[in-house]
C-alpha cells in the first residue's frame, strides 16, 4: 500500500506540472479564444492575474453549450431534488435522489452532476443533457464534494466523520482518509497551484490548511464563530471566509494562517460566490435576509441588497446578471439582479434548499462545492 500510495503521489505531481503547462489547450471546457496568460497557474507562489479568468466570459465551451440551462435545488428535508428553468422561473422536474441532499456539485469534467446525500451515504448521479438521475454511488457522509486542480482526486467531505476523504475521481475508490481534529469540516477552497487547501470547521471555528499532495494537515487558524463558505481571492494571495456568528468575512493569509482583516457584512455571513468580472465577492447574510458585495480592490462593501428569506448559498447566472439564491428557512430561490440588488423573482421549492447548482456555466473545469470553476 505505501508502495502504491509513492506512486501515486509521483503521478499527481507530475500531472500537475503538465496542466500548468497546458491547460489552455488540455482542460475541458477551454474556450476558443481566452487568454493562456491571464488564468496560467503558478507554482512559484508569486500571485496570480485571476484565476478565474477562464470563467471571466459568458461564453459557453463547446464541452456544455448544447446543455439545457437548469437550476438544480436539493431538499434537504425530503431528499428530493427540483429543477427550474432559469428562462421563465418554472420548476419544470421533480425527483427522488437520498436523504439529506446537501449540494448539488458539477463534476470536475462538467459531464455530470452529483447530489450529495450526506444522511444517505451517497451520491445521486444526474446527466444534464436529460436533467434526469442516472444511477447512485455508495459513499459515506458526502456532505460537501470538491475536486483537485488536475481533475484526479475527488475530495468528500464528511462533516460528520471530521476528516477528508480522497478519492479517486475517476473509480472512486478511496485514497486516504485526513483526519480533521475540529467540528464542522464543510468548505473549502483551493490555492491558485492547487497544491493546497483551506477548508473551514463550522462549529470549531477553525480554518484548516491541508497539503493536497501529502494528503496532511499543515496548519490551522482559530477564527471564532461559526466559519462558513471559503473562496480563494482573484490573484491567488489570500483566502475570504464567512462567520455566520461573527456576520462578516474573514481575510486569512495562508502562509502565515492569520486573519489579516475582518469585513462586517451583516448578521449570519454564510455563502460567497465571485462575480463574473472578478471585480466583487457575493455574501450571503442568512440572518439578516440580505447580499452584501465585497470590492476586491479595496476589501469594502460596496452595497448591501435587502431581499429578505433565509439567503444560502449562491449561484450566478452565465451571463453574471442575476444572482440565484437557495433561502434555506423558506422554501424558495431568490433571483437577485446584480447590476441593482433588485429582487427580480422568488421561486416556490421544496422545504430545505441548501446548496443549488445552476448549470452549465463559463469556465474549463469545476472545483465543486454546487458549482466553482476555473
Amino acid at each position: 500500500m505505501q508502495t502504491h500510495h509513492r506512486a501515486l503521489l509521483s503521478l499527481l505531481i507530475a500531472t500537475s506540472l503538465v496542466l500548468v503547462a497546458c491547460s489552455e489547450q488540455s482542460s475541458p471546457g477551454s474556450a476558443a479564444g481566452s487568454p493562456a496568460s491571464h488564468g496560467r497557474i503558478a507554482l512559484t507562489g508569486k500571485p496570480v492575474i485571476n484565476v478565474y479568468a477562464a470563467a471571466d466570459t459568458s461564453q459557453l465551451s463547446e464541452v456544455v453549450a448544447s446543455f439545457p440551462e437548469r437550476v438544480y435545488v436539493p431538499d434537504t428535508l425530503a431528499g428530493t431534488a427540483d429543477v427550474i428553468d432559469p428562462a421563465t422561473y418554472n420548476v419544470i422536474a421533480h425527483f427522488r435522489v437520498g436523504r439529506s441532499p446537501q449540494h448539488i456539485t458539477p463534476s470536475w469534467d462538467l459531464q455530470h452532476l452529483y447530489v450529495n446525500n450526506t444522511a444517505g451515504n451517497s451520491i445521486t448521479v444526474i446527466d444534464p443533457r436529460t436533467c434526469k438521475p442516472t444511477g447512485t454511488i455508495p459513499i459515506a457522509d458526502p456532505y460537501n464534494l470538491y475536486f483537485t486542480t488536475n481533475g484526479a482526486m475527488a475530495i468528500v467531505v464528511s462533516e460528520r466523520k471530521r476528516r477528508l476523504d480522497f478519492r479517486d475521481a475517476r473509480t472512486w475508490n478511496l485514497i486516504k482518509s485526513v483526519p480533521i481534529p475540529w467540528r464542522g469540516v464543510d468548505h473549502l477552497d483551493f490555492s491558485a497551484d492547487g497544491s493546497y487547501l483551506l477548508a473551514s470547521t463550522e462549529f470549531s471555528g477553525e480554518v484548516v490548511r491541508v497539503d493536497v499532495v501529502a494528503m496532511a494537515v499543515t496548519g490551522a487558524l482559530k477564527v471564532g464563530g461559526l466559519a462558513v463558505d471559503v473562496k480563494l481571492a482573484p490573484d491567488g494571495s489570500v483566502f475570504y471566509v464567512a462567520n455566520q456568528m461573527r456576520n462578516g468575512v474573514s481575510v486569512i493569509d495562508p502562509q502565515r494562517m492569520r486573519e489579516i482583516a475582518f469585513i462586517a457584512t451583516g448578521p449570519g455571513a454564510h455563502g460567497l460566490y465571485v462575480s463574473r468580472d472578478a471585480k466583487q465577492l457575493y455574501v450571503s447574510n442568512r440572518r439578516a435576509g440580505s447580499i452584501s458585495v465585497i470590492d476586491f480592490a479595496t476589501r469594502r462593501v460596496r452595497a448591501t441588497w435587502r431581499i429578505g428569506g433565509s439567503p444560502d448559498m449562491i449561484q450566478l447566472s452565465p451571463d453574471g446578471r442575476q444572482l440565484w439564491v437557495s433561502n434555506r428557512y423558506n422554501s424558495s430561490v431568490s433571483v437577485v439582479d446584480t447590476a441593482s440588488g433588485q429582487l427580480l423573482r422568488v421561486i416556490r421549492v421544496g422545504g430545505g434548499p441548501h446548496g443549488l447548482s445552476y448549470f452549465p456555466q463559463p469556465g474549463r473545469f469545476s472545483l465543486g462545492h454546487n458549482g466553482v470553476y476555473r
